[in-house]
Order: C-alpha cells, then sequence, then structure tokens
C-alpha cells in the first residue's frame, strides 16, 4: 500500500507543470504564427483577389493561382488589394484598398493533379468517366505597397 503511493507520487511529479522536461513554460500555444511576440519580425502581408478566389500574400512567398496570360518571368501587377498588413498595423479597404498594389514574377505555368470525374447511374446503362488538371501559374511576390 505504502509502495503504491509513492509510485502515484513519482508519476505525478513526473507531470506536474514545474517539470520543465514535458511542458513549455510559456504554454502552448494552437495558433501558430499568430502570437503577438515582440522578438519575431513583423512580416508585410496582403490579401489579394485573383481568379475569384482571395490569397493571403507575403513578400518573397511562392503561391499558386488560377492561369495568368503572362509568359514565365514577366512582370504581373495585382490592384485588387482587400487588405495589408505589418504586425498590428493594418489598413482594410471597403471592399478594395485604394493605391494598394502587389507586385509578382510569374515562376511558371503548369497543371494540377488529376481529378477523375465520374457520373453514374444504377440501372440505366448510364457510365461517363472524364479526367481534369486544373491549370496553374505559379508566381512569387516580390514588392506589397498600402498606397
Amino acid at each position: 500500500m505504502v509502495q503504491r503511493r509513492a509510485e502515484r507520487a513519482q508519476i505525478a511529479a513526473l507531470f506536474s507543470p514545474r517539470n520543465s522536461r514535458l511542458t513549455r513554460r510559456e504554454g502552448a500555444s494552437r495558433m501558430r504564427g499568430l502570437s503577438s511576440d515582440p522578438r519575431l519580425p513583423k512580416l508585410m502581408y496582403a490579401v489579394i483577389a485573383t481568379g475569384g478566389k482571395q490569397y493571403r500574400v507575403t513578400k518573397d512567398g511562392v503561391l499558386r493561382i488560377e492561369k495568368l496570360d503572362a509568359e514565365a518571368g514577366a512582370t504581373v501587377e495585382f490592384g485588387q488589394v482587400l487588405l495589408v498588413g505589418e504586425g498590428a498595423d493594418v489598413k482594410l479597404g471597403n471592399p478594395l484598398l485604394a493605391g494598394g498594389k502587389v507586385v509578382a514574377t510569374v515562376v511558371r505555368h503548369g497543371k494540377g493533379a488529376k481529378v477523375s470525374v465520374v457520373k453514374f447511374k444504377r440501372r440505366a446503362h448510364y457510365l461517363r468517366q472524364k479526367n481534369h488538371r486544373q491549370p496553374f501559374t505559379e508566381i512569387k511576390v516580390t514588392d506589397i505597397s498600402a498606397g
């Protein structure tokens, strides 16, 4: 009986908050990358609209968007900027930010993963099978300005 109490005390000591081997001092954060730690660099970011979608972009960030009519290596300018932020300083448009622009260069064009499309109706001898690969443009953001 006494031995079991001692074992339980040892186990409880292992998992206590004072034991720094198992828990972090500052606590766990589920919202990674959104902390307001003053030691972290304040990256400028923007939210742009292109191809019917909205994207959050940062400087020197690479992302895939809907296909654009531009050659690889060309410079593209996005004028539909909804938001520009840097740390706690956020400029929000209504709906677009006046004078805001994002400049990017086209890295390459390509096609996405293959998607199978199947239409089937039972007992009707109806089966249609198609494949689809969505074209995309990969861009690298070079400049963000709030205007």
